[in-house]
């Protein structure tokens, strides 16, 4: 792999918190779902990071797939909904609402702090430009 520059490497970083972000909305906007079967319901879901390393050692991240929680979703006795199976049972989405909550302000941060390093690589670039004339 050829040589990262610190725009690759923010920008890989930010990609793949982009992706984390995503799947943290995604698990929050299903979460109090219902099905009507335990196989239905819905599972959070969790993108997975690996390093990758360019030939100088420098290092960045890259997402290597997204996976489904193991967390089992729970049954609630519902006769009355639609969805209820023959025993009157529904099985809400498995989410933590709370952690998901706590991973989006984590993702946020991560996501700014490489905004930020991207500006200050962009400023010493100006800066020694300026130099130059």
């Amino acid at each position: 792999m050829a040589n990262l520059s610190i725009f690759d490497i923010s920008g890989r970083a930010m990609s793949a918190q982009l992706v984390r972000l995503n799947t943290t909305a995604s698990n929050l906007a299903n979460a109090g779902t219902v099905a009507g079967s335990e196989a239905g319901a819905y599972r959070s879901m969790k993108p997975v990071f690996r390093t990758v390393m360019d030939s100088a050692g420098h290092a960045t991240v890259a997402v290597d797939q997204v996976v489904t929680s193991k967390m089992a979703p729970s049954k609630r006795h519902d006769p009355d909904n639609p969805l209820a199976d023959a025993d009157g049972n529904v099985w809400e989405a498995a989410v933590d609402s709370a952690a998901e909550l706590v991973e989006m302000v984590e993702t946020s941060r991560q996501y700014q702090n490489n905004v930020q390093v991207l500006d200050t690589a962009k400023s010493l670039i100006n800066e020694t430009l300026r130099l130059g004339q």
